[in-house]
Order: C-alpha cells, then structure tokens, then sequence
C-alpha cells in the first residue's frame, strides 16, 4: 500500500518529468485537448439542491492564507486553473485567465498552484495580475490529483452538475473564451 507521502512524492515526481515540455526552436507549440467529459453529466439529485461532486470534496489554503473549501463550489461553474510558477505556458496564460475571469463574473476561476515554494507562487500571482483569481497553495499536489491533472497548463471546466471537461493548454483568449461559453451551455 502507498502512503499518502509517497503517493504525494510520486504525483510531484510525475509533475516535474511531464513539466511544460520542451521545443525545438521555431517549433510552435499545439495544444492538447481532453474535451471529452470525464464525470457523469447529469445527475438525480433535484437541481434546487447543490450535491457537492466527490471531485470539490477537499480543503486547501489560498496564497492570501485563508482556508478554502471545495464544497463552497458546488452547484455553480467552475475553472480551475492548474499551474505553476516557473511555467512558461502558465505565464502566457495569465491575461487570458485574467481577462476571462473579469468577463465571466458568473463563473467560479480558481487557480491552482503547485511545484514549487509559495514565495515563488504569490511572486507569480503578482508580476501576472491575476490576484483577483482565487489561487491555491497546493504544493504537495492534492487538489491536482483530486481531479486528476497531471501536467501544467491544465484547465479543468465543471459544470454546476459536477461533470467536468479538461483542456491542456497553453489556451488563447478565444480557446479559454469557447470553453467557458460551452461551460455556460451558450
């Protein structure tokens, strides 16, 4: 049997081979996409009533140093932003997340970083901007297995029934943009 130590030593391990990738130069990089949804999308439960998803069942801290719990997400949309701060893709992502999240104030941006130290973390949310997104400190890689992610840049979009595409980016403005609208079913 694992422990959750080794398991966290493993994920972390897996991270950091898979990391951003490496080009040659000149080559343009193309993005992967996984938009095939990965949890049910529909569910018994009656729709006045918001079932938290076994996927926003876990607790964290954000780099502000406040407790955040899944579960005050369940029933709305969602983007969960998985980074980390020594990503290029990531860095190229930020005004593009920035952006979207300003537009789309009915969805729940959550950034989730990860794969390094939390200076290097908050130092990354301040020379992006994006400090208006929530950001996570999930350096031991839980919320990253939570909802199975594996590599940087992913975006993972849950709808308010809890199912859940995923895209690994880097993702323009109008990928990021296409995605949130069909999260919105527009």
């Amino acid at each position: 049997m694992i422990t959750v130590r080794a398991a966290a030593v493993l994920i972390a391990g897996t991270l950091l081979v898979t990391a951003c990738g490496t080009m040659a130069p000149g080559e343009a990089a193309a993005p992967m996409r996984d938009d095939a949804p990965s949890t049910p999308a529909a569910s018994d439960a009656p729709a006045a009533t918001a079932a938290v998803p076994s996927a926003l069942d876990f607790s964290a801290t954000t780099l502000k140093g406040q407790r955040f719990d899944g579960a005050s997400l369940a029933g709305k949309p969602v983007v969960f932003w998985f980074w980390a701060p020594w990503c290029p893709k990531c860095r190229s992502e930020a005004p593009a997340v920035k952006a979207a999240a300003a537009d789309y104030d009915q969805v729940a941006f959550v950034g989730v970083a990860g794969l390094d130290t939390e200076a290097a973390m908050r130092e990354f949310v301040q020379r992006t901007g994006t400090g208006e997104v929530t950001h996570l400190a999930d350096a031991k890689g839980a919320v990253w297995t939570k909802l199975g992610v594996s590599e940087q840049s992913t975006f993972v979009f849950m709808k308010p029934d809890g199912s859940t595409t995923k895209a690994t980016g880097p993702l323009s403005q109008g990928d990021l943009d296409g995605h949130v609208q069909r999260l919105l079913g527009r």
